[in-house]
């Protein structure tokens, strides 16, 4: 609770700084409008933000499970499997060194302005934090460990079920928060290239007219959201790995 308090009396503070250096120095609203009007330009359109932010939530949230799904077992593969560790780990690299809003559009033109085309976009920038964590938690299992599973006649899945998943659960977790992270990155960038909905859609036909209030608006509740997503998520792994808690504390 002392956290929280901290974290919201800086807040305060900042958006206090902001409101009086835009008052004092008389910012023109669409360049940059002050917290309050911001926050009245919410209260008055609080329909259209709750409509729109439930879609890019559906698209994160479905994002976050079809990417993560797809990083697990393509890191149980790699694992599993060394023909698979070598068809893959290119793979791997270039879902992270290929620039996914570049082909933004591509996604929708095969997928279409609806549903899919962002599902597949955040999924894509899932899927690598997820796989590349999950599989180094994977390959750098104790080795004493696998040795005595093998002396014990465990074999390559077993090895992996008793020995190598559960120790590679912190990994895991880790993979998992960063890509809760990134989720709403995926979304909103498909929003922006093509869709009829969503807060990254408001984004860009408010900025089109000059609503830069709005705009704030629509950025405060995808940060919103996306910081409660990650909240639920973190406390959800850290009872999922209970035998690995943090040592270092505020």
């Amino acid at each position: 609770m002392a956290a929280i308090g901290r974290a919201l009396a800086v807040t305060l503070v900042l958006l206090g700084l902001w409101e009086a250096a835009v008052r004092l120095l008389a910012v023109p609203a669409y360049i940059l409008p002050g917290p309050l009007r911001i926050g009245m330009t919410a209260w008055n359109n609080a329909g259209v933000l709750v409509h729109n932010a439930g879609i890019t939530l559906g698209e994160m949230l479905l994002g976050l499970l079809c990417g993560s799904l797809l990083g697990i077992l393509c890191a149980l593969a790699m694992a599993a499997s060394p023909l698979a560790r070598r068809a893959m780990r290119p793979v791997l690299l270039v879902a992270q060194a290929l620039p996914v809003f570049a082909i933004a559009p591509l996604l929708v033109i095969w997928f279409g302005f609806g549903l899919a085309s962002k599902i597949v976009m955040a999924s894509l920038i899932i899927f690598f934090p997820v796989a590349s964590a999950f599989h180094d938690g994977l390959a750098r299992t104790e080795q004493g460990l696998v040795d005595l599973a093998r002396l014990n006649g465990a074999g390559i899945i077993k090895t992996l079920r008793f020995i190598r998943i559960p120790a590679a659960l912190p990994a895991l977790a880790s993979g998992l928060k960063v890509a809760t992270a990134v989720a709403p990155i995926g979304a909103v960038v498909g929003e922006w290239v093509g869709a009829s909905a969503g807060l990254g859609y408001l984004m860009i036909y408010s900025n089109a007219r000059m609503q830069t209030d709005m705009v704030f608006a629509a950025l405060a509740v995808l940060l919103a959201m996306a910081l409660i997503l990650f909240t639920l998520v973190d406390r959800g792994l850290t009872r999922l790995v209970p035998w690995a808690p943090e040592t270092l504390r505020t």
